[in-house]
């Protein structure tokens, strides 16, 4: 299992006071590849920029992937760079990887036959590693979640990274969330303008 594989699972399976939007999600997950593969030695980070490091095998075709998408001229891409660059529907490619390894299955509406809207995960064991890591409050992990709105606080485990390139991973990661809020957050004035305009008219 990959931590975003992980986050991925923890998003689907712990109850929010609201649910990760979409792109905040694929921010994180792209975050969560980083840090993977800084622990792979893939990779390292010079100040924000990403250094890549030698090609390394890496047992699970989306981190593989990511691995192999990294800038290798200089100036090498920034962390902020390489979050929006990767995550576009970053979370779509994942959710649709855990449906092939069969770990979620459509949700089927009782009261319509054949309808499945949803999906909801099987019981697995990475389900259960997910959880493992997710309950003993894991820094990485639980940064991460808290970022897409998992808890509505950042957690107090969050402060025990020491490790300085997954700290401004974390970091950026959080910034990047913020900002995409903030783009949400104007054209929701935006468009509330423009229907002021046609209400008035």
């Amino acid at each position: 299992m990959t931590t975003p594989r992980d986050l991925l699972i923890i998003t689907m399976d712990v109850a929010s006071s609201r649910p990760a939007e979409q792109g905040d999600l694929s921010l994180a997950l792209a975050g969560a590849e980083l840090v993977d593969l800084l622990g792979a030695q893939a990779l390292t980070l010079d100040d924000d920029r990403i250094v890549p490091g030698p090609q390394v095998a890496v047992d699970d075709h989306l981190l593989d992937e990511a691995a192999s998408s990294l800038l290798r001229q200089q100036p090498y891409e920034s962390v902020e760079d390489w979050l929006w660059r990767r995550g576009r529907d970053l979370s779509s490619a994942y959710l649709a990887a855990l449906g092939t390894d069969v770990q979620v299955t459509p949700r089927r509406h009782r009261w319509i036959p054949g309808r499945t809207d949803k999906t909801e995960l099987t019981d697995s064991p990475d389900r259960r590693q997910a959880t493992d890591r997710w309950t003993s409050g894991e820094p990485v992990l639980t940064a991460l979640a808290a970022a897409v709105g998992i808890q509505d606080e950042q957690p107090e485990e969050a402060t025990s990274i020491t490790d300085d390139a997954i700290a401004t991973v974390l970091a950026a990661v959080h910034d990047s969330i913020t900002e995409l809020e903030a783009v949400r957050q104007r054209r929701r004035v935006e468009d509330a303008a423009y229907d002021n305009i046609w209400r008035g008219m």
